[in-house]
């Protein structure tokens, strides 16, 4: 069954049939399109071979829109996803055709979102290749070769180490206070006595939380692995302070904690601090409290140790004070 929608000034119109590969086309009139349409069912009805998708029409950012539909969905991230492909689709590069997507198109982007930070180019050029990719093996689309790999994509990036600096806990409790979300502050102290994702705390479910044994499951993380959370005192009392008055524990949406988030350190008057460097200090606090690597990679779900150490950033001074304590009880 062909699909046949406008986009602009453009009927996009696109034949799937079970066993052959999608054929997407536009045409400046429905007429035209329908008459296009009829043609490659029948010709795929009869087993005739179908040319592959041209790309003379086929802009960036519809094949974006296909990728979200159809590939996205399927990711432990899709809404992180889908917020930079709503992005990249209104971008000044999304109505480039994907015949006229050469280098210097691609390198004018990329400078331009270097100015937003190297992780923001990086992300969109991966994400872009991706699409293309996909594209050309399983959509029919026909390049000689994927434009995002003649170009240089931005690496270096820095890992964070960002931690709470002296009287930003207890500024943030202040604003959280003179907030109007009654679930933010709560999301802040699981988060630092957890470790756990903003995604993985908004889908906690009271079900999966056992206080008597001081357990918290996860059956669903961003690496596919479901994990038991050990509970620390602190956590458990803020659990206990909730009210059950939905099966998940924070019953918030992940926009909401963040536009929350936003306000909350604007009101704190704090800069660069993101609701994720809250995973950084819960690590680092862990590390910190005595934790060997086996035991914060068991509440943190880190497979390996090496990702573990780009969130751990303890402080140099606290272990001064430790060694010259170990020294003194020498």
């Amino acid at each position: 069954m062909a699909t046949i929608r406008k986009r602009g000034n453009k009927w996009q119109v696109q034949v799937r049939r079970k066993g052959a590969r999608p054929q997407n086309k536009s045409f400046a009139t429905r007429k035209d399109a329908e008459i296009w349409a009829r043609q490659i069912e029948s010709s795929i009805d009869l087993g005739k071979p179908v040319e592959p998708t041209p790309t003379t029409d086929l802009t960036l950012g519809a094949l974006l829109e296909r990728y979200e539909r159809e590939i996205t969905p399927s990711k432990k991230g899709r809404a992180a996803e889908e917020r930079r492909l709503s992005r990249l689709r209104k971008d000044r590069v999304a109505p480039t055709p994907i015949a006229c997507l050469d280098a210097p198109t691609l390198c004018k982007f990329r400078d331009r979102r270097i100015k937003d930070g190297l992780r923001a180019a990086q992300y969109d050029l991966v994400l872009i290749r991706h699409a293309i990719e996909i594209a050309r093996k399983e959509w029919g689309l026909v390049l000689p070769a994927n434009p995002v790999d003649q170009i240089r994509i931005p690496m270096g990036i820095k890992s964070r180490n960002r931690r709470l600096e002296h009287g930003e806990y207890e500024a943030l409790r202040e604003a959280a206070r003179r907030g109007r979300s009654p679930f933010l502050w709560p999301a802040i102290e699981l988060a630092i006595e957890t470790a756990m994702r903003r995604g993985e705390l908004l889908k906690l479910r009271w079900i999966d939380v056992d206080l008597d044994k001081g357990l918290a499951l996860l059956p669903d993380t961003k690496n596919g692995h479901p994990r038991q959370v050990p509970l620390t005192p602190a956590a458990q009392a803020t659990l206990s302070r909730l009210p059950r008055c939905s099966e998940r524990v924070l019953p918030i949406t992940d926009t909401a904690l963040r536009q929350a988030w936003d306000r909350l350190v604007d009101r704190a008057e704090i800069t660069n601090l993101r609701f994720h460097d809250l995973r950084h200090e819960a690590v680092s606090r862990f590390f910190e409290r005595g934790l060997n690597i086996a035991e914060v990679a068991l509440i943190s779900g880190h497979r390996d140790p090496r990702m573990l150490f780009r969130y751990t950033h303890l402080k140099s001074q606290d272990v001064a004070a430790k060694l010259s304590a170990l020294h003194a009880a020498a």
